[in-house]
């Protein structure tokens, strides 16, 4: 009889072992799949990207990955290249620096405000502007499908602009945006127009963040929806 508890013990210990080294295994192997399902996202900006005086998690690139991934697409964190103030010049300038090699299964490109708000050539614009486009291209495999162009918010609307010509600004911002169209069109790659949607934030503190120039995590998720319909009618 005691023989027979010692055996009976023995059993079950070394079930309960296999138990214990299998839950690990699986485990790992579940996330292993995850991993390989994954794919990566590359943001190329300026303050709208970089999400200048907004949470970490409502800036728009961020919140791009959580609509995704929602959506079962499983997106790793975005890398972002942005900086506030950053001009087209100033951000081939930065992604020359990175030596970026890795291929992206998405890369968004919005830029183009401080050009306008400094009063840079539009000439200029053109052909940064261009150089850019091909840049992100080269980055998505040169899959033309897994690029997406964001137009150009227009701050006239902003508090901080109250005191300026706001229907200069405007216009100038519709110019640049015209480029920025006419070049991306001309690669068959997608646009997507934000620019009527940041002009009804016109009167609405909530749509701005707390420096009252940049906008807020509401006005980012709003970017985001227009950029998932563009994502999803290429898909």
């Amino acid at each position: 009889m005691n023989e027979f508890k010692i055996l009976l013990l023995i059993f079950l210990s070394i079930i309960s072992c296999n138990e214990k080294s299998n839950k690990p295994d699986t485990i790992e192997i579940e996330m292993e799949t995850e991993f390989n399902a994954s794919k990566n996202y590359l943001a190329l900006g300026d303050s709208y990207t970089i999400g200048e005086s907004v949470s970490e998690k409502d800036r728009f690139p961020m919140l791009l990955v959580n609509e995704l991934n929602t959506n079962n697409y499983l997106f790793n964190s975005p890398k972002i290249i942005a900086k506030t103030g950053w001009t087209t010049g100033e951000l081939k300038d930065a992604i020359l620096k990175e030596n970026i090699v890795k291929q992206y299964n998405l890369v968004t490109l919005l830029i183009g405000v401080n050009n306008q708000y400094r009063g840079n050539s539009i000439d200029e614009f053109r052909v940064e502007f261009a150089e850019l486009l091909n840049m992100a291209i080269s980055f998505a495999g040169n899959n033309i499908e897994n690029v997406i162009v964001v137009s150009i918010p227009d701050w006239a609307v902003s508090p901080f602009a109250e005191n300026r010509d706001r229907a200069k600004i405007s216009e100038q911002i519709d110019i640049f945006n015209a480029v920025k169209k006419e070049e991306t069109l001309k690669r068959n790659i997608k646009f997507v127009d934000i620019t009527a949607i940041s002009r009804q934030a016109l009167g609405k503190s909530e749509y701005f963040a707390n420096d009252g120039l940049h906008f807020s995590g509401l006005m980012h998720q709003l970017w985001v929806d227009e950029i998932m319909n563009a994502f999803l009618n290429k898909n």
